[in-house]
């Protein structure tokens, strides 16, 4: 394998927090190794600057993926559906008598009835012909199972305190007896997320303003010409711009006693951490091409068990993007098991193209693509722990406790502060005596102030790759 030298610390301007000239951000003519002003012949100069980092722009994750919508409150909740059928996990309490203890407030009632399982892999339907409460607090916790194969659990097979996991799957009545006793009311869960005020400032004096340089410069944000400060001040809103999304991806709420929390500060779940909390983790996949597919195959049951979205996106660092690639690669077309190629209206040849951007497994599509957040030097890129997260195409259903209704929204998206007086999506204001004129400062001071949080619905479809 090819070594790669390390470059070292780049030859660059620097950034300085201080108004003062210094060798890393200004051209030196009197360093040792430089040119100097009393040397005979003139160099040649290139007047323009090189972009050698080429587009250092990480912002385009959520633009892709996600939307951005008012708000104007200091909080923002929503509801999720709860699952439709009735599952459980419990303790067999007294296999003889058949009693199972599946928790407080359960909704399984008499009459119904279950596929129940051990840990041993036994697998018997039963009849609920009793729930109870088994240590009188006032909630269910108990029912008894009478099987359909056997006399007994014990003699199905199963064990006094033996950990088990069951479904409701229907119900069974006698001839002329009572209907069913009890209702089940749809279970909904309430998430909250809040937002944090995002902030950052240019400032340049007069004087530089109106110095005009002999390099050209040019950035992100479309500036050009050969006055510095216009560069300066275009990068310092690219890199706000990024902030904004790196913000909604990485930040956290503050917890209980942490120094954060007691200086008054409150933070935001960002993208990250409401996957860890209410989404899947995968840890060590996708780091050997020849066990992508059973990687896979394990991530495709988890899918089914959640929303069964049918179109997802993959966002990988470069390392995963590739191993993808070569193990999507060696599979033959013509083989047994062999990739299908319908997102190449199942033409072999594109298989050529060793970088496959979309491929089906099973009844998903998946679309990948490079996040450019995890591969770059400056962010994820020298940080371990992501590899990429997997993000489901299309809306969601929810109900909105502000509006009073259920709408509509991309599963994933932005919700920034706003109203008639005052919008906080993205501010932007100039103060000083350069331009503005608002103060006698001599100089110009470019405010930028953002206030937003992310909403990341049904989190349980999205997948972070560890």
């Amino acid at each position: 394998m090819a070594a790669i030298a390390n470059l070292g610390t780049p030859a660059e301007f620097t950034p300085y927090v201080q108004k003062v000239a210094l060798s890393s951000n200004y051209l030196n003519f009197h360093g040792s190794g430089g040119a100097n002003w009393s040397q005979q012949y003139l160099p040649d100069l290139y007047e323009a600057e090189v972009e050698r980092y080429g587009n250092r722009s990480i912002s385009s994750f959520l633009r892709m993926v996600g939307a951005e919508m008012p708000m104007s409150s200091d909080q923002v909740i929503w509801s999720e559906q709860g699952r439709l059928h009735i599952f459980y996990s419990g303790t067999v309490t007294t296999a003889a008598s058949g009693t199972v203890n599946i928790g407080e407030g359960h909704v399984v009632r008499v009459g119904q009835t279950v596929v129940i399982e051990d840990a041993n892999g036994n697998v018997v339907k039963g009849y609920v012909s009793a729930t109870s409460d088994a240590d009188s607090d006032g909630d269910l916790d108990t029912i008894t199972v009478l099987p359909y194969s056997a006399a007994t659990l014990a003699a199905a097979g199963f064990a006094d305190g033996e950990a088990v996991k069951l479904f409701v799957f229907g119900s069974e009545f006698k001839k002329g007896t009572a209907g069913m006793s009890g209702s089940v009311e749809p279970k909904f869960e309430s998430f909250t997320n809040t937002p944090i005020i995002i902030k950052d400032k240019f400032e340049v004096s007069g004087s530089d303003a109106s110095q005009i340089g002999w390099v050209e410069v040019t950035g992100e944000d479309g500036q050009t010409g050969y006055l510095w400060y216009l560069k300066a001040l275009g990068d310092t809103r690219t890199r706000y711009e990024d902030y904004l999304e790196m913000t909604m991806v990485e930040a956290e709420k503050a917890a209980t006693g942490s120094a954060a929390l007691g200086a008054g500060l409150k933070g935001t779940d960002g993208f990250f951490k409401q996957i860890e909390d209410r989404g899947i983790t995968a840890d060590n996949v996708f780091d050997v091409a020849s066990d992508l597919i059973a990687d896979f195959d394990t991530l495709l049951a988890e899918l089914d068990k959640q929303g069964a979205i049918e179109e997802n996106m993959l966002f990988l660092n470069r390392a995963s993007n590739l191993i993808f690639d070569d193990a999507l690669a060696n599979i033959s077309a013509g083989s047994a098991g062999g990739t299908a190629y319908g997102v190449f209206s199942n033409s072999e040849d594109m298989a050529l193209n060793l970088g496959f951007r979309g491929f089906r497994r099973g009844s998903y599509d998946f679309y990948k693509t490079d996040w450019k957040y995890l591969n770059d030097h400056a962010t994820r890129g020298q940080i371990s722990g992501v590899k990429g997260v997997l993000v489901p195409a299309g809306t969601s259903s929810v109900y909105d406790q502000i509006l009073g209704k259920n709408i509509k929204r991309p599963f994933l998206h932005v919700r920034y502060r706003a109203s008639e007086a005052d919008n906080r999506r993205m501010k932007s204001w100039v103060t000083g005596s350069v331009g503005a004129q608002t103060s006698d400062l001599d100089a110009m001071e470019v405010h930028f102030l953002s206030e937003r949080c992310l909403v990341v619905q049904g989190a349980n479809n999205f997948i972070l790759f560890q």
